[in-house]
């Protein structure tokens, strides 16, 4: 992700939680993705026993008018609300503290004892030494990964 995709993702995000959270409902996550000729931004939405197409539309009318005022991303732009799937991403310390005991798949920039990717229990998401960690347990042996590091973080659906 670029520069500019970063700050228009974290501007969407300031202007569209509110308006979300308003309809009580939760956002996941912001993609801003730069295509040759248009943007495109995902909103990921959840509540609480699933959001179904009704709420999607609804979000998608009132965010969309939300967006084209502060003429953020510039120009023109494809946006696209859906649920976050059974394999929500984890994004910020709430969804990592919220999903403590659920099965997760984790890749990392650069490499913890030869790993980038890990799949396991996250067990605790803590702060040590002044950074907050996820404790993963992958097959009865535990890792330390540091959130700075965390390059994506989804749910495993457990059946």
């Amino acid at each position: 992700m670029n520069h500019s995709s970063r700050s228009y993702r974290e501007k969407i995000i300031d202007l569209v939680e509110q308006v979300i959270e308003s309809e009580q409902m939760e956002l996941v996550d912001v993609e801003c993705l730069k295509g040759k000729a248009r943007w495109m931004v995902r909103i990921y939405i959840d509540k609480e026993g699933g959001v179904g197409l009704d709420d999607c539309a609804m979000i998608s009318g009132e965010i969309g008018d939300l967006l084209d005022v502060h003429d953020i991303p510039p120009g023109s732009y494809d946006l696209e609300i859906s649920s976050p799937g059974l394999d929500r991403p984890l994004v910020r310390d709430k969804d990592f503290v919220r999903y403590t005991g659920h099965k997760v798949s984790i890749s990392i920039a650069g490499k913890i004892e030869g790993r980038k990717n890990f799949k396991g229990r996250l067990l605790e998401f803590v702060e040590k030494e002044g950074e907050m960690v996820l404790v993963v347990d992958v097959g009865g042996r535990i890792y330390n990964i540091p959130k700075n590091k965390v390059v994506k973080a989804n749910l495993q659906y457990e059946f």
